[in-house]
């Protein structure tokens, strides 16, 4: 998802600094305003916006203190950018943080991105943003050349938005991992199924993406399944918040983490079909 979204934002004209937990990752990116940073610090260096994509908060954490982390990097007014999918209360306590050990310099905008690697590639992707007006206002152009970002609420409520879409995602996955179990074992053949249901109310972006790794059985990854069980997690956790009920997100909790037990959380979320199908 990260590297794409970084050729988006270089090609849209704004210099870019980039760094990579793998340095081959970042010195494969070439071309017009895109330079490899051996540190964090060197990253973050001179930057108004720093971009985080990594898969939880611990993640970014890690790469804070010390003489090369990104805070070492931060000499001026600063809004870093949680693409990231984590907890919204993990998010706030994070902002916090970031104002204590930067006196005020950096400031933080969650904005949570859906639609895959297909999307972050074509620059289409819906991107959920939580922050104040004026975080957001300083951080928008640079993720417009990623896609669309609607500026949903204060900080925390990108977040929120992501839970809501993974529930659905994860939602809709199972279901048509379970339906298409179904018609295989009633003698349908799954291409033709889909097709049917491409014309009818079961259409969706999630059919159509994942459709020909259902029909055919063939999980490699375009997006990890392991991840859908912590999603779930702060899905839970924000409606415990708000005292909301989320009985569909407990049940979907139980089989996305039974999936990870079977030792399938690498492959793409479609190995739900397999999950069903071997271990119920």
């Amino acid at each position: 998802m990260g590297a794409p979204m970084v050729s988006h934002i270089a090609a849209a004209g704004f210099p870019t600094a980039v760094w990579a937990r793998r340095p081959e990752a970042a010195t494969a990116l070439t071309g017009e305003n895109l330079s490899p940073a051996a540190t964090p610090r060197e990253a973050a260096h001179g930057a108004d916006v720093i971009i985080a994509m990594l898969p939880d908060l611990p993640d970014l954490e890690a790469l804070l203190e010390g003489p090369d982390g990104l805070w070492a990097g931060v000499a001026a007014p600063t809004v870093l950018v949680v693409c990231s999918t984590v907890s919204p209360a993990a998010v706030q306590a994070f902002a916090a943080r970031a104002a204590s050990d930067t006196g005020g310099l950096v400031r933080v905008v969650d904005a949570p991105v859906s639609g895959g690697v297909a999307k972050a590639s074509d620059g289409t992707l819906s991107i959920l943003v939580g922050g104040s007006d004026a975080d957001v206002a300083a951080a928008r152009a640079v993720l417009e050349a990623c896609g669309t970002p609607m500026h949903l609420g204060p900080l925390g409520a990108g977040e929120v938005a992501k839970a809501c879409n993974q529930l659905i995602v994860g939602a809709e996955v199972a279901a048509l991992s379970e339906a298409s179990l179904l018609a295989r074992d009633a003698g349908i053949d799954l291409a033709q199924l889909f097709d049917a249901l491409s014309g009818g109310l079961a259409a969706s972006r999630v059919l159509d993406q994942k459709r020909d790794k259902l029909t055919n059985a063939e999980y490699s990854a375009s997006g990890p399944a392991k991840f859908m069980a912590k999603d779930l997690r702060f899905a839970a956790e924000a409606g415990a918040k708000t005292d909301t009920p989320t009985p569909l997100t407990a049940f979907l909790r139980t089989l996305y983490d039974g999936l990870n037990a079977a030792g399938l959380g690498d492959a793409d979320i479609a190995v739900m079909q397999r999950y069903i199908d071997e271990h119920h």
